[in-house]
């Protein structure tokens, strides 16, 4: 299959720009990636894949990686703070039937799977490197770049970010990201022999779960209700996590209180999303993953939508014939995936915020574990 972009420049080398790097590579792309970090880092603690994310990972070729340095397991549970069973939910095996239906790996270790199949797959990468300018013509798209020099391209796909420079400079009255009210806490710690898959308590206005990201290790998250995006302090990190956790009488989560540390690798983040309307191209410049669709953790999928985007952006260059055409093509396919993550993650943030209607909060979670595990 030959791609309708023969040459393409990626802007940014996070999970969906490495998938769509990947990707166009396998159709036969001359694909340039850059990415401003030098030392190509991805932060955080762990982070959890629901099926559709692992059957993506089986379409890049890391899946067995993923199995071997992380941790695949069947199924959640869901108990009151005192440790009272509410709901067992099941995770369909999206990947095959030999592969779990969901996972956790740490964030960093997934990174590094992505950049090593990106490098493989023939990719070009210049660290330490961005763009300076974008200068569109009816056949093509030329990118001065922040290290003197220049390129000229079939195709510009902007996967930098939340707080995308690509999407500042070709879609200036894009809407910008928005806070929920909501923050996320995560910490790594010891996997006790129990934590065979994820569990979470759901409180009134707290959300804590734990979820094994190796055979060693697992990670902690806590969503909390928090009215002004704020920076906190690392130093009162501990303090605050511990607190939060204090309501939660259930005794795995009272030992992994009393093990929070200054070892625990402890994140926090306040919780923005975004959804760029249609359409995420302007002539030969395409956006994708967080860029026009980020999306908080309630569903646990804005990993997967990420790299999704660039499996079909893949896909239609292949099967295209022009590039406006595949990029037609990719809009249409990948809206209402999209759209429904975003908003649905954020009806439940909504309702987890203010104490709703837990028939809507676990309808919608049916619903939309129905839809992600459609193929895409």
């Amino acid at each position: 299959m030959t791609s309708a972009a023969r040459r393409i420049i990626i802007i940014g080398g996070g999970f969906s720009g490495m998938s769509a790097a990947i990707e166009c590579a396998k159709q036969g792309a001359e694909v340039d990636l850059v990415e401003i970090d030098p030392g190509w880092r991805s932060y955080g603690a762990g982070i959890s894949l629901g099926g559709a994310t692992l059957r993506a990972l089986g379409t890049l070729g890391v899946l067995q990686r993923f199995l071997q340095e992380g941790s695949g397991h069947d199924g959640a549970e869901v108990f009151t703070p005192d440790g009272r069973l509410l709901a067992q939910l099941p995770t369909p095996r999206l990947a095959g039937p030999d592969v779990p239906g969901c996972g956790a790996i740490m964030r960093p270790v997934l990174a590094k799977m992505l950049a090593d199949a990106t490098r493989a797959a023939g990719v070009r990468v210049r660290l330490g490197c961005t763009f300076t300018a974008i200068d569109q013509r009816e056949d093509a798209v030329d990118v001065a770049f922040s290290d003197g020099t220049r390129g000229q391209y079939d195709l510009l796909i902007g996967a930098d970010g939340l707080y995308s420079k690509v999407r500042e400079t070709v879609f200036p009255d894009a809407p910008q990201p928005r806070y929920s009210g909501q923050g996320v806490w995560r910490a790594v710690l010891p996997r006790p022999a129990e934590v065979q898959g994820t569990i979470m308590w759901v409180g009134p206005k707290v959300k804590t779960g734990v979820n094994p990201v190796s055979k060693q290790e697992m990670y902690l998250f806590v969503t909390e209700d928090r009215p002004v995006n704020e920076r906190i302090e690392p130093a009162r990190f501990v303090p605050m996590l511990q607190e939060l956790l204090a309501p939660f009488s259930a005794p795995l989560i009272q030992q992994v209180r009393a093990q929070l540390g200054e070892a625990s690798q402890i994140i926090y983040r306040p919780l923005e999303g975004l959804l760029v309307p249609q359409p995420w191209y302007r002539g030969r410049v395409v956006l994708i993953g967080d860029t026009v669709h980020a999306t908080t953790p309630h569903l646990a999928s804005g990993a997967c939508i990420g790299i999704e985007d660039g499996l079909v952006l893949a896909e239609e260059l292949g099967r295209a014939a022009g590039v406006e055409a595949a990029l037609a093509a990719f809009q249409q396919r990948r809206w209402e995936r999209c759209r429904m993550v975003v908003e649905n993650s954020a009806r439940l943030g909504e309702i987890e915020a203010t104490g709703g209607d837990k028939a809507e909060h676990a309808r919608i979670m049916r619903d939309s574990m129905i839809a992600l595990a459609q193929p895409i």
